[in-house]
């Protein structure tokens, strides 16, 4: 005779299942909610209890209930029907929906996932929530607050020290820092979480608050970084996370300050994969109209390419070298010319053509540059080969245009056609000449 197999028991505790952090992260409720108060009130997620993890399970004891045998010591078998059945409260009256009823399904055994507690986000909030009391105003109150330091004349970027550090000093301008960084939008949202990010100040490859942040901190410091958008991800913002014109607060600690690591001998590959990263990170400045941090980024780039090689690269390596080369050279002449510094602009711009000759976009920038400075000729002659590379450009044909009546003389008067002299006054007694039209 066959033996039926009984139900396998999946029992969920109510903080795993009601009031524990939801798939949202932190402050996440698993019914939908925001965490905090009932009232909704509150800037900050609430800081998720601890949970202890569910053991896994053991070999089963003979009697103890499973597929094998029947409910365990204390269950209650199964309802006719195998529907789940309800706890009968005082008077024997069935509980309302999750009175504390255990539950059990026909499923194979499962271990609910409970999401693991970081202690050092807990204690963030915590920090947020002493720092500011909940309010319409965001951020808002914290620019004008007492107990803070101005980095920037502007009042945009702020500090404020947590803790102390150890007396070291502080990092000096081409030294490697690590930083342990948590960063908060105003919501409570957290959109930064990196437990050791090296870097080295002034490269340009981190936010303009960390860079101009972390100089001013000592070994073992903890602060807080309050920077408006000009100082985060700018008025773009950074998708899908932050959104446009953003403030956002970060608490940085200081882990380590050494001396900047000399230039290593690197293969091609990690070369160009440098020299793309740092020249996608000066697009991003470009972008949000830094232009300083942009052309240090640029030049960055540049010094990777060039770097010491740890390898001969082959031919196809040495064709992407030289195309990012000509890449990085076009966009420094740009962000000179943002800067007003037309000079290294038309330095970088020739740069760029004894690399390559036929660089449609160097030849056109050179020539509006020679252009500015009455080299007509000279300029001429660069507009008229990028048009030959690039025929469909409006630029170009406008650049040409504008040149070309620049340099034409004035229209003369036809020197075939009989010059008319003045007038001769009319004799004594003859008619006078009829009047000009318009004229009484």
């Amino acid at each position: 005779m066959a033996r039926t197999a009984g139900p396998r028991r999946v029992t969920a505790r109510r903080d795993a299942l009601g009031d524990g952090p939801g798939p949202g992260g932190p402050g996440q409720s698993r019914r939908g909610g925001a965490g905090g108060d009932a009232s909704g009130a509150g800037w900050w997620p609430r800081a998720p209890a601890a949970v202890e993890p569910r053991r896994r399970p053991g070999p089963r004891p003979a009697g103890s209930g499973g597929r094998r045998g029947g409910p365990g010591p204390g269950m209650p078998g199964p309802s006719p029907g195998g529907s789940p059945e309800r706890e009968a409260g005082a008077g024997g009256r069935p509980r309302g929906p999750g009175g504390g009823r255990r539950v059990r399904f026909r499923l194979p055994h499962t271990a609910i996932a409970v999401p693991s507690v970081r202690e050092e986000e807990r204690l963030f909030y915590r920090r947020l929530e002493a720092l500011a009391a909940p309010g319409p105003g965001g951020f808002g109150p914290l620019f004008a607050a007492d107990g803070w330091s101005d980095l920037t004349e502007d009042r945009l970027l702020r500090k404020r020290v947590v803790r102390d550090g150890q007396g070291g000093p502080r990092p000096r301008p081409g030294q490697e820092v690590s930083v342990k960084v948590l960063g908060a939008l105003e919501d409570g949202g957290l959109v930064e979480r990196d437990p050791r990010l090296t870097f080295v100040p002034g490269h340009g490859d981190v936010v303009q608050a960390l860079e101009l942040g972390v100089p001013t901190m000592q070994p073992g410091e903890v602060s807080f970084f309050l920077a408006a958008f000009p100082y985060g991800y700018g008025r773009p913002g950074r998708e899908p996370d932050v959104p446009p014109e953003a403030p956002l607060l970060f608490e940085v600690t200081l882990l380590e300050v050494r001396d900047g690591p000399d230039p290593q001998p690197l293969p091609p590959a990690a070369r160009l994969r440098l020299g793309s990263q740092r020249r996608e990170r000066g697009n991003f400045h470009f972008a949000r109209g830094d232009f300083a941090a942009a052309l240090r980024s640029y030049r960055l780039a540049l010094r990777a390419l060039d770097g010491p090689a740890a390898a001969p690269p082959g031919p196809q390596e040495e064709e992407e070298l030289r195309e990012q080369r000509v890449k990085c050279l076009n966009n420094c002449a740009a962000a000179e010319l943002k800067l007003e510094r037309a000079a290294e602009a038309l330095a970088a711009c020739e740069a760029a053509l004894r690399i390559s000759p036929d660089n449609g976009r160097a030849l056109l920038r050179r020539g509006q540059l020679l252009a500015q400075q009455g080299r007509d000729a000279e300029a001429a002659l660069d507009l008229r080969r990028a048009l030959e590379l690039d025929p469909a450009s409006k630029v170009i044909h406008a650049e040409l245009s504008r040149l070309v009546k620049r340099r034409s003389p004035p229209a003369r008067a036809d020197p075939q056609e009989p010059r008319q002299g003045p007038t001769p006054p009319p004799s004594p007694g003859a008619p006078a000449p009829p009047a000009p039209k318009g004229e009484a």
